[in-house]
């Protein structure tokens, strides 16, 4: 009988940590960060089609789920540190091509059916421009969010990733995630109570 092993290495991603470099007072696994890029992608997509109007191209159901998929190749590279896959030009257009190759691997663990849309979900190939801004968007969203809990919890760690994070999300020019920078990341520094009163 034959085996596709391809949702099982996707299971894995509970097993690989994130900021690896960086002391945590909590670590994040990949599947969390997955999970929370995804949900935000889908956010941001809403808020460009009824806040911002600038979402008429968007596809919230089909950017969730590329969102889904987008750091998946790491099962297989790992999560290289920030500042080394962002070093220069050379290391970041070989790391894609790594990270291409990871994701063609993994299609291939899938039934011959299948392995066509499975690559292009690894490689975000179905998204339009405007969809991969917003992934990626969500993906520094999750990031900032991950950096803003650490200082929250007495880390001076994620200080300088935190102005970064922040700091590119700006320099992208996204209209949907600056209206949530404005309107919903604030409310990440609430507890349960304040999150919570007088709503229920």
């Amino acid at each position: 009988m034959k085996t596709y092993p391809f949702s099982a290495l996707l299971s894995r991603m509970k097993y690989i940590t994130r900021w690896s470099l960086m002391r945590s007072t909590r670590a994040e696994s990949l599947s969390e960060h997955t999970a929370d890029t995804a949900l935000l992608a889908h956010t941001l997509c809403l808020i460009g089609q009824k806040c911002t109007a600038t979402g008429k191209s968007l596809r919230p159901d089909v950017v969730a789920t590329a969102a889904l998929y987008h750091d998946a190749p790491e099962i297989l590279t790992g999560d290289l540190p920030t500042p080394v896959k962002y070093k220069n030009d050379a290391l970041r257009t070989a790391y894609k091509a790594v990270e291409h190759e990871g994701a063609r691997v993994m299609a291939s663990l899938q039934p011959a059916e299948l392995q066509a849309e499975t690559q292009a979900w690894l490689t975000g190939s179905l998204l339009n421009d405007a969809e991969r801004k917003i992934v990626k968007a969500a993906d520094r969203l999750s990031a900032l969010i991950k950096c803003m809990e650490e200082r929250q919890s007495g880390s001076h760690e994620f200080e300088a990733a935190e102005a970064q994070q922040l700091a590119a999300l700006h320099e992208m020019h996204c209209p949907e995630a600056e209206y949530f920078i404005e309107h919903m990341l604030p409310c990440f520094a609430q507890n349960l109570d304040e999150l919570t009163r007088g709503r229920f």
